[in-house]
């Protein structure tokens, strides 16, 4: 697996993990509402970052290629928009339920989930089949090396987030694969020194 297909298993892993949690919710638990509430942020975040570094090096990349049917990026972009849709309405869903912490908001928030699950992975599903291909035969080219560059940038405190995240429950092909990927000391203080707040708020909401 490469970083993108790491970032979007870790993507599939909450989706599925919050509709879990809100088909179970206990009626009445404002604490629970708010703990999820702080766990989607991160997802909502990390979701939105990668796909603007996708808007804004990676579509313009495999463009310039010309390999491609230009319609395919159009539709790379429009999934975009319903998927941040979909993660606008879950995040309005989750405020609800802190406001009136009951089953009948967390089945509606759990709904909003599986609405906005069914585009991403429409989405992630397409990406995955049509254009990661094209990259992977060009990886190695400086003009793929490039982009790889611009995707790298950003506050150590967004990384940190990242690596904290898609390491948090990840199955064992996902270790494999970062092993190989990423060294193991960069994981580690990315993930424990810059991703702290991640392990203080975050992971504790998947161990309850």
């Amino acid at each position: 697996m490469n970083m993108n297909e790491i970032i979007h298993a870790a993507v599939r892993r909450d989706l599925a993990r919050f509709e879990s949690a809100l088909r179970g919710f206990p009626e009445g638990d404002g604490a629970r509402a708010r703990q999820l509430r702080r766990a989607w942020a991160t997802v909502d975040r990390q979701l939105h970052h990668h796909h603007e570094m996708e808007d804004a090096f990676v579509w313009p990349y495999v463009r310039s290629l010309n390999v491609v049917d230009p319609t395919l990026l159009d539709a790379m972009e429009s999934e975009h928009q319903a998927m941040a849709a979909g993660l606008g309405a879950v995040s309005s869903s989750l405020d609800d339920l802190i406001d009136e912490p009951t089953t009948a908001r967390a089945t509606a928030a759990a709904d909003a989930v599986a609405e906005t699950t069914r585009a991403t992975v429409n989405h992630l599903d397409h990406e995955e089949r049509e254009v990661m291909p094209i990259i992977i035969e060009r990886e190695q080219t400086p003009e793929w090396k490039a982009v790889e560059r611009q995707l790298r940038k950003g506050s150590p405190a967004m990384a940190g987030e990242l690596f904290a995240w898609i390491q948090d429950g990840a199955s064992a092909e996902v270790r494999s694969s970062l092993n190989g990927t990423v060294p193991a000391p960069v994981r580690f203080i990315l993930s424990k020194a810059f991703g702290r707040n991640y392990h203080r708020e975050v992971a504790p909401v998947w161990q309850t």
